[in-house]
């Protein structure tokens, strides 16, 4: 088969996902498993060897992300449950203090979506914000639009938060990179898309508090410390950043770098990091060993269903490979004037705003671009870089058409127009900070 009629095939799948998403209202799990085999077929692979590559993709994708983000759920749910999201943010908000308290809420938000899904984090945390602002005054997004950057930073760069964790699996990024230039990457664009953009947001969309609220009572729970929830949230990522690093400093066969390879795998590091969560948030606190499985158990649920598209965006992206359609589209990359990261941004942030889900975008992205990826041969910092460039890219613009932009309108208060100002705007800020440090870090490696 032509290389032109491969590319054609390729746009053509691209195209069927976003028909079948958007237009039909299709589930991602199953548009991107019906896509996977209409891309293979068209593309002239014998049905045998479609079904072939929809298992090797589904079980060489899940062999790792399931584990990963089984885990991550698990840590994220018991931290919810003892009060150790509460805690932290407390904590930071009476360190910075009042006149201070958008950085408090910025970093309580950068932190507590390590572990806990966006959407849990912020409902948690709205009281907080709808606190501080009756108390002084000010319009919501004042305290609102830091948080909801913090958590919305985090939960697009820095694993074991889904989304990441799906793309360097689909392009054979390494974690350690990929948590280094999350950070880096993130908090410039916490800074700017968080509290500087608040301030002149807030004189110009003045959202007061809901009459409903009612200030949290004290139901007399002891809260977990500040410093052993922050030390746990940390452990795994210092672990996987020393176990990167133990790979470029030290030799192979180095006793202190094969220690930390194992415990620095994000296998071990996120165990740990759980067993440690069930036994000094859960069983030291007081839970029954029942209640913590429970909660263990329950937190799964939402996490089956990203664990379910990812492993289906591992699909497609081994169809794309096996049929060939990866290599020509690695040899038009290879002659494009365009750098990796740019296409890897443009191709994101087109899906992004054409279907919605944040997710969704990165893994779609992810699929396409892992057979042009291959191709080019990127060492590991490089793939680190393509994992954030994809992340900004699958951050900018939400609007009517993702679940982000309707939680906020709720809970701010907010009419579609409003919404539109302040929300979207946060969320392409920091696409497109995000996606300038990955440029100019590029520019250097």
């Amino acid at each position: 088969m032509s290389d032109y009629t491969l590319i054609i095939v390729a746009v053509a799948s691209i195209a069927l996902l976003l028909f079948l998403v958007i237009k039909m209202r299709l589930h991602a799990f199953v548009a991107l498993l019906l896509v996977s085999m209409v891309a293979g077929i068209l593309a002239g692979m014998p049905p045998s060897e479609v079904m072939d590559s929809i298992k090797n993709g589904m079980g060489g994708t899940l062999g790792f992300v399931a584990v990963v983000v089984g885990l991550g759920a698990m840590f994220g749910s018991i931290l919810e449950a003892s009060g150790g999201v509460d805690r932290l943010a407390h904590t930071l908000i009476n360190k910075f203090g009042e006149d201070r308290a958008q950085w408090a809420l910025g970093v309580s938000g950068f932190i507590v979506a390590i572990p806990v899904f966006f959407e849990v984090g912020f409902i948690i945390l709205v009281p907080l914000v709808y606190g501080l602002a009756r108390k002084t005054g000010r319009s919501l997004l004042y305290y609102g639009i830091p948080l909801a950057a913090g958590l919305a930073i985090t939960h697009s760069f820095i694993p074991p938060t889904p989304g990441p964790i799906a793309v360097a699996d689909l392009i054979g990024a390494d974690l350690g990179w990929v948590i280094l230039f999350g950070a880096m990457a993130g908090l410039p664009a916490l800074i700017i898309a968080g509290p500087i953009f608040a301030r002149y947001i807030a004189k110009k969309i003045i959202v007061e508090v809901p009459d409903l609220f009612q200030p949290a009572e004290d139901d007399g729970r002891e809260l977990p410390g500040f410093g052993l929830v922050s030390s746990i949230i940390f452990i795994p990522l210092v672990l996987i950043l020393l176990n990167t690093l133990s790979g470029v400093l030290l030799p192979e066969g180095n006793i202190a770098r094969t220690i930390l390879g194992f415990l620095g795998h994000p296998f071990a590091a996120l165990l740990l990091a759980t067993m440690l969560a069930f036994y000094y948030l859960g069983t030291r606190l007081g839970f029954p060993k029942e209640k913590v499985i429970e909660i263990a158990t329950r937190s799964l649920e939402p996490a089956g269903m990203i664990i379910l598209i990812t492993g289906a965006g591992g699909v497609y992206k081994q169809v794309l490979i096996d049929s060939g359609v990866g290599k020509v589209l690695a040899d038009m990359m290879t002659a494009s004037p365009l750098p990796p990261v740019v296409l890897a941004f443009i191709v994101a942030s087109l899906v992004r705003v054409a279907q919605g889900s944040a997710t969704v975008a990165m893994i779609t992205a992810a699929g396409i671009m892992s057979p042009i990826i291959s191709g080019l041969g990127l060492e590991e910092p490089h793939l680190g870089l393509m994992v954030i460039a994809i992340a900004s890219g699958a951050t900018i613009l939400s609007h009517v058409n993702d679940s982000g932009f309707w939680l906020i309108s709720q809970y701010l208060g907010m009419n579609e127009q409003q919404t539109l100002r302040s929300w979207t705007v946060m969320e392409t800020l920091i696409a497109l900070i995000g996606f300038t440090v990955v440029f100019i870090v590029s520019l250097f490696l």
